[in-house]
């Protein structure tokens, strides 16, 4: 069961990724939203081993540990993330990342979390229909403006009736189609194809 009172969301994948949008826009709808949002933000290249890699982001780390409305909390195994996904409503993802799958918005949308994230990449297929989608756009406040507008919007009506009957759906369609016994059995019926 998710809270009542505020609306979490989670960014959880590396900070290249879409960061320097994220903390930005979420210093401006805290201001609209007061204290019903926090933004949990587990992210670094130590997930890599590659923590050298984090510099050019340690700005924005600050900005959000002295931000009332974030929290960050680094690097943490997946087991932790996925547990604060089981509390988390949104995933924010303005990705400028050209991903081929992202199983970031698996584990997300597999948890009951709404993804909001551009039209990038693969991100419309491995979302299949379900995230709060909005047109990629390489200039960085255009696309922070227009994400700012949809994620607002997701949050003000993230409680709704019809809203939740969706995220049930999608966390019952992702569980089956991303279900590794139905991938590994893809899977060896095409390796076994090729052998033949």
């Amino acid at each position: 069961k998710k809270s009542d009172d505020q609306i979490r969301l989670i960014y959880h994948t590396t900070p290249h990724r879409g960061l320097q949008i994220l903390v930005p826009v979420i210093e401006e709808l805290a201001k609209i939203h007061g204290d019903k949002i926090h933004l949990d933000i587990y992210s670094s290249f130590a997930a890599y081993g590659w923590q050298e890699r984090d510099e050019p982001f340690l700005d924005l780390f600050a900005r959000a540990k002295d931000h009332p409305n974030m929290t960050y909390h680094g690097f943490q195994p997946n087991t932790v993330v996925r547990e604060a996904l089981q509390q988390a409503h949104i995933f924010a993802f303005p990705s400028i990342w050209q991903e081929t799958s992202c199983i970031a918005a698996i584990e997300a949308m597999s948890a009951g979390c709404e993804v909001v994230c551009p039209n990038l990449a693969a991100l419309p297929e491995t979302t299949a229909g379900f995230a709060q989608m909005y047109q990629y756009s390489e200039e960085m406040n255009h696309h922070a403006n227009v994400f700012a507008n949809i994620l607002h919007q997701t949050i003000l009506r993230h409680r709704e009736e019809d809203n939740q009957k969706k995220l049930m759906f999608q966390k019952n369609y992702i569980d089956n189609f991303y279900n590794w016994d139905v991938r590994a059995a893809e899977w060896t019926g095409l390796l076994q194809a090729l052998s033949k």
